[in-house]
């Protein structure tokens, strides 16, 4: 896999790398549509406990599979046949991978000077009424910031998370998200960022995050090999 993997040059969604990964892409989506509208639905109450055995039954169909625990290990399956660290990353994480169905559905992209991004939340993410909950709009901010770290050249794991609730942020509305680097002290990244929605602020952040070395990542990397092997 070319060392040159960066799918944050555009808005546009970047193509997997196999057809595993778009399967599993596929699947996600599927799920995300099944969350949200199990949120929303008024089905009645046979009809949801007919759905909920189908869903289980192939929940337990996928936990038959043989399982690859943590991204460490998907990067050590044979010639790398998942990717690099980065590709997994852009898969599987939890708060933008596409092959995630916890996954918010944000976009994020990036150029020399600055960071954006966009995403839509529905009303599984509600918190206040008509509102994104707080906790969501903070774990927007952590991971667009720490993607926007990659402009530093030395991004790590974050230290601090500040956010400010300006106004409520809205449920299914295109919100905007742009940030910014503003400092790099040693191993320290220092960078700000807001959402946008109709045209005003809802939301402002400052994070700080710290860069480890490679011996900190080996470290942290054989410590879940050491847990899976018990």
């Amino acid at each position: 896999m070319s060392e040159k993997y960066f799918p944050f040059d555009s808005p546009d969604l970047y193509p997997p790398l196999n057809d595993e990964w778009a399967a599993k892409r596929k699947l996600a989506d599927a799920t995300r549509a099944l969350i949200a509208n199990l949120v929303t639905c008024t089905n009645d109450t046979e009809e949801i406990l007919a759905i909920s055995e189908v869903v289980q039954a192939q929940a337990d169909k996928l936990a038959s599979s043989r399982q690859i625990l943590g991204r460490a290990e998907y990067e050590a399956q044979d010639e790398q046949r998942y990717g690099t660290l980065s590709t997994i990353a852009y898969e599987l994480n939890p708060l933008d991978g596409k092959c995630n169905p916890l996954a918010p559905p944000i976009m994020v992209w990036m150029d020399d000077e600055a960071i954006y991004g966009s995403v839509n939340m529905g009303w599984h993410y509600e918190g206040p009424p008509n509102s994104v909950h707080g906790g969501f709009v903070a774990a927007l901010f952590d991971q667009f910031l720490g993607l926007g770290q990659k402009i530093t050249g030395q991004p790590g794991v974050t230290g601090s998370l500040t956010t400010r609730y300006h106004k409520p942020t809205p449920l299914n509305t295109e919100l905007k998200l742009t940030g910014k680097v503003v400092s790099i002290e040693g191993r320290k990244n220092t960078l700000r960022a807001e959402i946008w929605a109709n045209g005003s602020m809802t939301a402002s952040c400052e994070g700080l995050f710290i860069s480890i070395d490679r011996e900190t990542y080996m470290r942290m990397k054989r410590m879940q090999e050491s847990t899976q092997s018990r």
